[in-house]
């Protein structure tokens, strides 16, 4: 079934762009869910008016991303933990510790969008990464220190 999206989705395709899905997944997720619509003749047509407010929507929430990236890339984040000789954590920092971190300071970010190469098992400064949208990726500081 063609379709055309009104929302970025992973793997499928980005707003506006009319793509071809798997009946089930149109009928039983995008369409009930109004992240896409079926691509007839009437919604082609609307698609044309749809695809300068989408394109508008889209810079809107690209600027106010790049805001936050700014904002969130000149935050420390300083995470305590356990550690014994030579600066070796008992366990490790994961993502979800970040994330649980970046709460406390008041900053909602999905684990998911955060990402590290392998977990952090010594005490030190480290550059993570976050995927906040798309095409805008930012850097926080993250520092281990001994609790």
């Amino acid at each position: 079934m063609k379709v055309i999206l009104k929302e970025d989705i992973k793997k499928i395709g980005i707003m506006g762009q009319t793509v071809t899905v798997a009946d089930g997944f149109a009928r039983n997720y995008l369409v009930p869910k109004g992240l896409a619509v079926q691509a007839n003749i009437k919604n082609m047509k609307s698609l044309e008016h749809a695809k300068k407010v989408i394109q508008e929507k889209s810079k809107k929430m690209k600027a106010s991303v790049q805001d936050f990236a700014d904002r969130l890339s000149k935050i420390t984040l300083v995470i305590k933990a356990k550690a014994g000789e030579e600066g070796k954590l008992f366990g490790s920092v994961t993502t979800m510790d970040i994330a649980e971190q970046l709460k406390n300071e008041g900053i909602e970010i999905d684990k998911k969008k955060i990402s590290l190469d392998e977990p952090i098992k010594r005490i030190g400064t480290y550059a993570v990464s976050v995927r906040l949208h798309p095409e805008i990726d930012t850097q926080i500081n993250l520092q281990v220190v001994e609790e």
